[in-house]
């Protein structure tokens, strides 16, 4: 078609009335009766979609009951890990100032006493692990001792 041909063919189809463009056959019906009466291949792909759904739901709650339970045991007992945490911290000051000389003495014996307070509060503990008074006590005899070195070898007032 040419440019001319294709003009012409455009300005008489817009002005011809209006047509209504329609299937050959008459369609509704079959529509309808698919509407009315899904097939048994749908219906079979229905149930096979919920049977998935129902799958992936089990394999989710099997899932997360397996490490609720695995993350249940293996809950870091808080003692020992808060034990841990200043144990390294505690090694960390005295390798750090092994080289400085002490202010005091007998801040060793001070140590020591402190490190008794300590053993006695863990044994309280095993009894009830999770007691918050005993897990404060020990929170604070463990900052006793690190104030304790930090003190004897870096005293605040030789700092600027």
């Amino acid at each position: 078609m040419s440019k001319p041909d294709f003009e012409q063919f455009l300005n008489d189809s817009l002005n011809q009335p209006k047509q209504d463009i329609g299937p050959d056959k008459n369609l509704w019906p079959g529509i309808e009766r698919a509407i009315a009466h899904p097939t048994e291949q749908q219906a079979e792909q229905s149930r096979f979609t919920w049977n998935k759904l129902a799958a992936v739901a089990a394999c989710c709650v099997a899932a997360l009951l397996s490490v609720q339970l695995f993350v249940a045991q293996t809950e870091p007992n808080t003692m020992i890990a808060m034990s841990d945490y200043f144990t390294k911290q505690k090694q960390g000051l005295l390798v750090q100032y092994q080289n400085q000389p002490a202010l005091t003495d007998n801040w060793q014996q001070q140590l020591k006493e402190l490190e008794e307070a300590e053993s006695a509060i863990k044994q309280a503990l095993e009894n009830e692990p999770e007691n918050p008074a005993l897990l404060q006590m020990l929170s604070q005899v463990y900052q006793q001792q690190l104030d304790l070195i930090n003190k004897v070898h870096a005293p605040k007032w030789q700092t600027i």
